[in-house]
């Protein structure tokens, strides 16, 4: 799996790129009716972000708008956002309306999703206090300072390999009104050096109670997470647990079977596995009667096998 197109969306509102120097920009949508798009070129940018982020707000009432989405900036494989961080923080009082803000919609033409710079994401959220979805693309570099927010109802990270001080930094945050957090644990080639026990303040659900749907996925260790989510107290409360695109196997989905009941759930994802036919049937005879919408593709899911036997199996989404 790669990424290989842009977001169409964000918030309910139909993306919508700002056009770049020289286009007209007379005939724009209105401010509140999409989520406005700012990208630059990786490779050979024909103006600097500074300047399009300046034309952006001669050309648009950002009063009025909603949804953010950054795009590519110049060298995002080299060089972190900084200065577009610097830029929200410093205008965000000419954005009272925004709700919504997504940062580093690259496809993999513009950079791997591995190689996408990135740094800690906690002034944007902490100048953005009245923002519900935040999303962010690209491990390297990432962090999480922990805080406090109290509109978020949203939270993204789709990585390659999620850095440990992120995992952390989320599970110490207190995010009382977050219902969805979705979390691309990747692996450790790419930086994701978590390991299942610092999962466990997400789990537990103490600073989360609002959580409906859970995501962990994309993961090496899915097996060891699977585990640790049999047991854990948050999951009596979700709607949704995502424990796809990830190395899943027999062990892990057998020990999920084995823990709490899961019936509860309106949908179990765990597309992109390494199940066997039997335990796969097993998850479906077990969830599928009661209701429990259960997704066991296996997508592109392939296995490897050395001569030595030795089983190579890989995530969804790596470099």
């Amino acid at each position: 799996m790669t990424i290989g197109e842009h977001l169409d969306a964000l918030h309910g509102l139909p993306a919508f790129t700002f056009p770049g120097p020289g286009a007209p920009t007379d005939r724009l949508p209105e401010p509140d009716s999409v989520a406005w798009r700012l990208d630059s070129d990786v490779y050979d940018a024909d103006e600097a972000w500074a300047d399009l982020f300046t034309r952006f707000r001669a050309a648009v009432d950002t009063n009025r708008v909603r949804a953010l989405i950054i795009g590519p900036w110049q060298d995002a494989y080299d060089s972190a956002p900084t200065e577009i961080f610097e830029a929200l923080v410093e205008s965000r009082d000419a954005f009272p309306a925004l709700r919504a803000l997504f940062v580093g919609d690259l496809t993999m033409e513009e950079s791997e999703i591995s190689w996408i710079n990135q740094t800690d994401v906690a002034p944007l959220l902490n100048a953005y206090p009245a923002l519900e979805e935040f999303g962010v693309r690209g491990g390297t570099g990432l962090e999480f300072t922990a805080l406090r927010h109290g509109a978020l109802r949203r939270l993204v990270a789709e990585t390659g390999g999620l850095p440990v001080g992120v995992v952390r930094g989320i599970g110490a945050s207190d995010l009382p009104a977050l219902e969805h957090l979705d979390l691309w644990l990747g692996t450790p080639d790419y930086g994701g050096d978590s390991e299942a026990a610092d999962l466990e303040p997400i789990l537990s659900g103490a600073r989360l109670p609002r959580l409906r749907h859970l995501a962990l996925r994309n993961s090496e260790m899915q097996d060891a997470v699977a585990a640790a989510v049999a047991a854990a107290p948050v999951v009596e409360r979700l709607e949704v647990l995502d424990l796809s695109m990830g190395v899943l196997t027999d062990e892990g989905a057998v020990a999920l079977l084995s823990g709490q009941p899961l019936t509860h759930l309106k949908k179990l994802d765990l597309h992109h596995n390494y199940l066997t036919e039997a335990v796969a049937e097993r998850v479906r005879q077990t969830l599928v009667p009661v209701g429990v919408d259960v997704d066991l593709d296996r997508d592109d899911a392939e296995e490897d096998t050395e001569d030595d036997g030795t089983v190579w199996r890989y995530v969804a989404v790596g470099e």
